[in-house]
């Protein structure tokens, strides 16, 4: 049953991953596809604005050029920079990779502000999308922060400093290994010691660099075992505590008339 259930919790752990990724794919391409010919048709319309400025650029009015200084930063502000000889630019600021990159910062709450929505389907898919991306996006954040925790985890307190006791004390990489784990899950056979080898020449600090190294290690492998045995506990099982709770009846107050009614002394008279 334990087995079983842990099985069902990876198994729903990488369903989530997969379905997070595919989430964001499936928006990317919807995006590109809804904003892309619109995206073009703003820069056409940019560059004619351009042209005709170029054009009467003598014969415009102070209030003219205003407004087309506002026109200006306004199509630069949506990621269009209307500079060249007027051929608008064949890659759209809504192909896929940028896409991917909006819908990300759009469900991480990050929002640039750079690449947004212009047309109506693309707003209101983006309220869709973000409805139920968001609270999507935060729980698979949290499956891979466990990762992140584990992988970095294994690579900073395991794999890196294996390579260092490799170096220093002559071992295989098996053997540093080794040490590594039985020293930070505070095992300690004993068998492997650091800055023992006769011969050796250390580093001033090698084993302060040592202590500082376990002080960290414990802390993080303390959390890894706490994190491995609630994923480990049966949901399902009900606590110890439950069967060991004693339940208390509480006493019920004597009715004084009842027991003088029924001839019985009382705690007062007997005084």
């Amino acid at each position: 049953m334990l087995v079983t259930t842990m099985i069902h919790s990876r198994l729903q752990s990488c369903a989530l991953i997969a379905g997070y990724l595919f989430y964001l794919l499936m928006g990317a391409l919807i995006f590109q596809a809804l904003e892309k010919d619109a995206k073009r048709e703003q820069q056409r319309t940019v560059l004619r604005m351009k042209e005709d400025f170029l054009k009467n650029i003598t014969s415009l009015s102070p209030a003219e050029v205003e407004v087309f200084v506002e026109n200006l930063m306004e199509a630069v502000r949506m990621g269009i920079y209307p500079v060249g000889n007027g051929v608008p630019n064949e890659r759209s600021n809504w192909d896929f990779s940028n896409s991917f990159f909006f819908v990300g910062s759009m469900l991480s709450t990050i929002g640039y502000g750079n690449l947004s929505p212009k047309t109506a389907g693309g707003q209101l898919f983006c309220v869709v999308f973000a409805l139920f991306g968001i609270p999507l996006n935060i729980k698979t954040t949290r499956c891979l922060t466990l990762l992140f925790f584990l992988v970095m985890g294994i690579l900073v307190f395991l794999c890196v400093p294996s390579a260092i006791f490799r170096k220093m004390e002559g071992w295989s990489y098996g053997e540093a290994i080794y040490f590594a784990f039985i020293t930070l899950s505070t095992i300690g056979f004993g068998d492997y010691i650091i800055g023992r080898q006769q011969g050796k020449d250390y580093f001033p600090g090698y084993r302060i660099l040592v202590a500082i190294w376990i002080i960290f290690g414990l802390a993080w492998i303390a959390l890894l075992f706490n994190l491995l045995t609630t994923l480990l506990e049966d949901p399902e099982e009900i606590p110890m505590e439950e069967y060991l709770q004693v339940k208390t009846v509480p006493r019920k107050k004597r009715n004084p008339k009842r027991d003088a009614s029924l001839g019985f002394p009382l705690e007062d008279d007997l005084t």
